[in-house]
């Protein structure tokens, strides 16, 4: 844990924040700011959705915002009282202070988000980065977890920083060189798999964390069986089956080895930058709901 600035400076800073509310308004939704402590600073969720259904923690992707990945997800507004964090230590309104992705930081972290909320235990939800939170989350504190649905989640069988490089460094090399949006485009091409799922909204929270923010390229660590030891969590895992960073087959075939209480689902001839089907939505839903 460091305390530290994690824009590049107060105008960009300012940026990411008007940008964060846009993206919040254009939810068209109501809501409620709530700030709890946590021992690594305090923490901003947004809370919305069913106040009569099941609490659902929510954990953003990494370098990404709270409202944008809501954006995804709002069929399962109707259906559960979400409790969304802004991970700390990233974009949002959050602490500054910057967790290690090495350590268990982050589940502990999370574990203190849970208890300041006042819930004993809740189901919780995190896509990529914030599904490796979840994991960590699972190897610290998983008495504190009803259910765990964890999307293309990084910290079970995550690729090298080198393989990423690689396909992703490059392009961005040259973006900086130019600043011409083919070479940002050519960047985020591994992860969407296609132009084509690199919508507006997408490009522009790359684009605004990329200039504004000091990316942090470390996603949550592997972690190990012996880490889930006392895990039992029922646990509905959905992986991409071209995702470049966690490669969905392995990412299921190593979950089948260390989570005891695993559903898994993989999205085939998807990348990380996937968007779920509708029946897969219905899934998460029963999942979640299901009380057997």
């Amino acid at each position: 844990m460091k305390s530290g600035n994690i824009y590049k400076s107060k105008q960009g800073e300012a940026i990411l924040t008007a940008l964060y509310d846009r993206q919040l308004k254009s939810l068209r939704v109501a809501y409620e700011d709530l700030m709890v402590k946590t021992r690594f600073g305090r923490s901003h969720l947004i809370k919305l959705g069913n106040p009569k259904g099941k609490p659902l923690l929510l954990f953003h992707g990494g370098n990404s915002t709270t409202p944008y990945y809501l954006t995804d997800f709002t069929s399962l507004f109707d259906h559960f009282c979400i409790y969304a964090v802004d991970t700390i230590g990233h974009p949002g309104k959050s602490a500054q202070t910057i967790l290690s992705a090495q350590s268990m930081e982050y589940g502990e972290w999370a574990s203190d988000v849970i208890d300041s909320l006042g819930y004993r235990k809740m189901n919780c939800m995190g896509g990529s980065f914030g599904g490796g939170i979840l994991v960590k989350l699972m190897c610290v504190a998983p008495e504190k977890i009803e259910k765990s649905v964890l999307i293309v989640p990084s910290a079970i069988s995550n690729v090298s920083i080198f393989n990423i490089a690689l396909k992703m460094g490059i392009p961005m090399i040259f973006y900086v060189l130019t600043k011409k949006d083919y070479w940002l485009k050519k960047a985020i091409l591994p992860m969407a798999i296609d132009e084509k799922n690199i919508d507006e909204r997408t490009y522009e929270m790359v684009k605004s964390t990329f200039e504004y923010v000091n990316v942090k390229a470390g996603m949550p660590t592997n972690v190990k069986m012996e880490d889930l030891k006392n895990c039992t969590v029922p646990t509905f895992l959905i992986a991409a089956e071209n995702d470049c960073m966690f490669p969905g087959k392995k990412v299921i075939a190593k979950a089948a080895k260390i989570f005891p209480n695993l559903k898994s689902h993989l999205l085939h001839h998807q990348g990380h930058l996937c968007v779920l089907p509708d029946d897969v939505i219905h899934m998460i839903i029963r999942f979640i709901n299901d009380d057997e």
